[in-house]
């Protein structure tokens, strides 16, 4: 059931991703979190660069985020955490041509007793 919402700095129109850059995100991210086919879902919005910014400096061209906030049903143990993050931070930068230092994942606390699909609570 991952669910992963991943936010794009747009620098400009020709920054927009396409349905098989997005598709190469959904299928690298299940095999990291190794689901089976259809239970990890991606969603990409562009966020442009009128709408971001960083405290007290100007944005430098090679300053390109990549959010990822991701929603699981149980989160692993630390360790596992650690390979995670590291799996889908390689995976992100080269799918989308970014250094890893500009991917960036938050995790949404455990979905397991608070997310439904189809009106069926996820236990």
């Amino acid at each position: 059931m991952p669910i992963l919402e991943i936010e794009i700095l747009k620098r400009s129109p020709e920054d927009s991703l396409s349905k098989a850059t997005v598709q190469e995100l959904a299928d690298a991210a299940g095999r990291i979190l190794d689901t089976s086919v259809g239970r990890t879902w991606v969603k990409v919005r562009d966020l442009p660069i009128s709408q971001y910014a960083e405290n007290d400096c100007q944005l430098e061209e090679s300053v390109r985020p990549v959010m990822v906030t991701i929603l699981k049903a149980k989160l692993p143990s630390r360790e596992a955490l650690k390979r995670e993050v590291a799996d889908l931070t390689r995976a992100f930068a080269e799918i989308l041509d970014r250094p890893s230092k500009n991917v960036h994942i938050k995790y949404e606390p455990e979905g397991s007793g608070r997310i439904a699909f189809g009106g069926n609570l996820v236990e």
